[in-house]
């Protein structure tokens, strides 16, 4: 167990697999005060109307990957990299030197402005090999395989098919556990009053 930070801010790496309730204990913990630089977020941005992705994107991959909002299309896209992984090898190449950057600088301006908590929630956290050592703990929010499918069906209207090509996908249970310095298990039985009250204690924790 690591010391609670004190003068400089705690550099905590959040992941959970999809359908896991990561991004609800995200926005709980920026809530109680921490700042959240959220990978997703930043990568979703890129890849909107006007994103400094997409010039990449539709050279590298043809301008029928951009809709006709002028975004990227998402759908055809997941269908791209799922089926072919040099694809999603190009696809990362555009977006995670992007996706540093813009992470380095929110990362500074938490710094600049006292933050106590820096939450890094980065989905493929375990995947990417090179984010433990510039964190300072691991947050995993775990659940069973089944629960994930279920919620993800529930919200999204994905086939289960679907889902559990997205959790293949995905680092494993086992592989998320292996890095974390705590656990925040959430399945069914618990209710959101009791995720926020784990949530809140380890906020508390860090001084917030």
């Amino acid at each position: 167990m690591h010391a609670a930070p004190s003068a400089s801010p705690f550099r905590l790496g959040l992941t959970g697999g999809i359908g896991s309730g990561k991004s609800t204990i995200a926005q709980r913990l920026r809530e109680c005060g921490a700042t959240l630089i959220d990978a997703d977020h930043i990568s979703r941005s890129l890849t909107a109307i006007g994103g400094a992705a997409l010039p990449n994107i539709a050279q590298s991959f043809g301008t029928d990957l951009i809709d006709t909002q002028g975004a990227l299309n998402r759908a055809r896209m997941r269908e791209l990299v799922f089926a072919d992984p040099k694809a999603r090898q190009q696809l990362e190449g555009i977006l995670h030197p992007l996706i540093a950057e813009q992470t380095r600088q929110q990362h500074e301006a938490a710094i600049a402005a006292g933050s106590k908590l820096i939450v890094h929630d980065i989905p493929l956290l375990v995947e990417s090999g090179h984010w433990r050592g510039k964190l300072d703990g691991v947050l995993v929010v775990d659940c069973r395989e089944s629960t994930q499918v279920e919620r993800v069906m529930a919200r999204s209207g994905l086939t289960q098919d679907a889902v559990q090509n997205i959790i293949a996908a995905q680092a494993t249970r086992v592989q998320r556990l292996a890095v974390a310095d705590w656990v925040l298990y959430n399945d069914e039985g618990i209710t959101i009053d009791s995720l926020n009250a784990y949530t809140d204690q380890i906020a508390a924790w860090f001084g917030l």
